[in-house]
């Protein structure tokens, strides 16, 4: 078998992907040790690939900013062509709403104005991104976004039907020339989505993008005008291009969420980044003894050279494009459905978890806490469980009357934590003011709309019941606890303000035993509980 080109200098850690046209591989700088990614086309492509190719390297050559990751050479050769850039160790944007549907609005506008600042140094150059979507910003741990993919960019003004469909302007529906003002709308549509929990347009989105007002009503009604103005139908209508919409955001944010509110903002994004770290790739393929060579260790499910493109744990890989290029994508899961990589917690099991029927082990600082009931004595409840991920709860000094009862009482409280819950909380006795549970429905006991909110628990204290705020399920399918196998469900909840308006959402996960009489509920994203509990073992 003959050996594959590699490029001189760096050491290769492992493959991320690999298609007919080439591969993409981690590295590292074999003297300073620096990670890269390094995309190869083959030889044999096609010149008009070799020429997107170039043209990529070309355009993000131009392009020097924090928030853009950075080209750091094109190497052409007999054996083929070759790009090294920068390794973004971080988890999608598109993994984050994935996970946690909204985000506060602070968060929200950190995350525009990264990557306005990125589409800013880019429009500088002369260059317009046209693909500016979720899964093309990465956010590392210090909740700094950056942004990726310039496969399909283009020159200011030139023709474009390039890009994601539910994010074009309609201009790029039009096949009109492409301007600064094409990323700012696409840039405003995922800002949209991360307020809102939906994308601007469903359905028939050409239609919507073209033609459709800008549905506004579900965004918070201070970040409005923001939305109008980057999402208007004409060109001239917005922002002239990123920097100038920056200004505009600055000065709607202080004037509405205070003078700090990106420090908030950015530590809140830092903190739902590393709640995802295993998703990281540098720290996995980069360690001490991790595997050099073959894909199968990455997880990695698509090849080179497919219109869905690649998605791998925030690594640099290739995938074709709609308009038949090739760019480098940084996205933890592709458009299509796939096998996501079960999270796991920095700390290795080490301490029990015991839940009557069945045993576990968890990170060490988990606390198990068996729950009572208050309408019955104060009296322990069978097989009825609480985790808490922290060994004390920062909620409990701002409310201790409140933080006191849950902590007793309720399957969630404040802070981070899951539970296990037995038949008191499946099927309650009469004379216990929750509602049974039915597999048909998210786990919603209480008999009014009250609820902790994860996403903000301080803030938001009860579920939205307004016409199109409804739950939603994501996912229904069968996963292992330990021997047995759980009904599992994804339902994402809505979170509503003290005048029933809907702010945030999450994910509220649940595996459901019927003949074990056990429920399950995570509402906190626990990481690494799904390997937790395939590890479980029963009495």
């Amino acid at each position: 078998m003959v050996a594959e080109w590699r490029v001189a200098g760096f050491d290769e850690v492992r493959e991320l992907g690999r298609g007919a046209q080439g591969r993409v591989v981690l590295a590292r700088h074999a003297v300073r040790g620096t990670p890269v990614a390094i995309k190869y086309l083959a030889a044999g492509a096609p010149e008009a690939a070799r020429e997107m190719f170039r043209r990529e390297a070309r355009l993000l050559g131009q392009v020097r900013d924090p928030h853009v990751a950075r080209l750091y050479r094109l190497v052409e050769s007999e054996q083929g062509l070759a790009i090294v850039m920068e390794a973004v160790d971080g988890v999608s944007f598109k993994e984050i709403l994935g996970r946690y549907g909204t985000l506060e609005p602070e968060a929200a506008l950190a995350v525009l104005k990264g990557s306005l600042r990125g589409l800013a140094a880019a429009h500088a150059a002369g260059v317009v991104h046209r693909d500016y979507k979720p899964a093309n910003v990465i956010v590392p741990a210090d909740g700094n976004s950056k942004l990726i993919d310039f496969g399909v960019a283009t020159l200011d003004g030139a023709a474009s039907r390039s890009g994601t469909p539910v994010y074009m302007a309609p201009e790029q529906w039009r096949g009109e020339p492409a301007s600064p003002a094409t990323d700012v709308y696409a840039a405003t549509c995922v800002f949209y989505e991360s307020v809102t929990g939906e994308r601007p347009y469903t359905g028939d989105v050409r239609d919507g993008h073209l033609n459709r007002p800008v549905p506004v009503e579900r965004v918070p009604g201070v970040l409005r005008p923001l939305v109008e103005r980057g999402m208007a139908k004409d060109p001239a209508g917005r922002p002239a291009g990123a920097a100038a919409f920056v200004g505009e955001l600055e000065e709607l944010a202080r004037g509405a969420y205070g003078a700090d509110w990106e420090s908030r903002g950015v530590r809140a994004l830092a903190g739902s980044a590393v709640a995802l770290a295993a998703l990281f790739p540098l720290a996995a393929g980069l360690a001490p003894g991790a595997a050099a060579g073959g894909a199968g260790g990455s997880g990695v499910l698509a090849v080179l050279g497919t219109k869905a493109g690649i998605a791998v744990a925030g690594a640099a890989v290739v995938g074709a494009t709609a308009a038949g290029g090739y760019g480098v994508y940084a996205a933890t899961r592709p458009d299509a459905p796939r096998k996501r990589p079960a999270a796991v917690s920095s700390a290795p099991p080490a301490a029990p978890l015991v839940f009557g029927k069945f045993r576990t082990a968890g990170p060490i600082g988990w606390k198990v806490k068996r729950l009572r009931d208050w309408s019955r004595e104060d009296k322990a409840l069978t097989g009825s469980y609480r985790v808490d991920l922290a060994p004390t709860c920062p909620a409990a000094a701002k409310d201790r009357q409140l933080t006191d009862f849950q902590d007793k009482y309720e399957y969630t409280t404040q802070c981070a934590g899951f539970a296990v819950l037995g038949n008191d909380w499946i099927r309650p006795s009469e004379n216990r003011s929750i509602q049974s549970y039915d597999p048909k429905y998210p786990f919603i006991p209480g008999t009014d709309p009250s609820h902790v909110c994860p996403p903000a628990p301080a803030k938001y204290h009860q579920l939205a019941v307004t016409p199109g705020s409804e739950y939603k399920r994501l996912k229904n399918e069968l996963r292992p606890v330990g021997a047995h196998q759980a009904q599992y469900f994804e339902w994402r909840l809505v979170c509503a303000d003290n005048q029933n308006r809907p702010a945030v959402s999450f994910v509220q996960r649940l595996w459901y035993l019927p003949d074990s009489k056990i429920l399950i509920v995570d509402e906190w994203n626990t990481p690494g509980l799904d390997e937790i509990l395939k590890k479980a073992a029963w009495t």
